[in-house]
């Protein structure tokens, strides 16, 4: 497949996580459509890793993968927080900083 395929692969998965962002009142929606953003970012760094030759690229992607989890392990246990001091996990009842 050429690198343009990829690259609208990956134009397409972002564009699909951004709505989902932009469009859920929940907040795992909210996380699944950050998954998805940056696993657009990882099909581009793979593809263009292809294109070169190089495998620096797949490194870089697998590095993110684990900072990735981690970051959803984190945004996960603050929805569980959020869900057992509100009793709700929808975005637009957070307000912690409000007094």
């Amino acid at each position: 497949m050429p690198l343009g395929a990829y690259l609208a692969l990956a134009a397409v998965v972002f564009c699909i996580g951004l709505f989902g962002v932009i469009t859920r009142r929940n907040t795992v929606g909210i996380l699944l459509g950050i998954e998805l953003m940056l696993n657009a970012v990882n099909i581009n760094f793979v593809a263009f890793s292809r294109f070169h030759g190089s495998a620096l690229g797949m490194m870089f992607t697998l590095f993110a993968i684990c900072i990735t989890v981690a970051e959803i392990a984190l945004g996960l246990s603050l929805v569980i927080l959020l869900f057992r001091s509100r009793k709700t996990s929808t975005a637009d009842h957070v307000d912690w900083l409000k007094g």
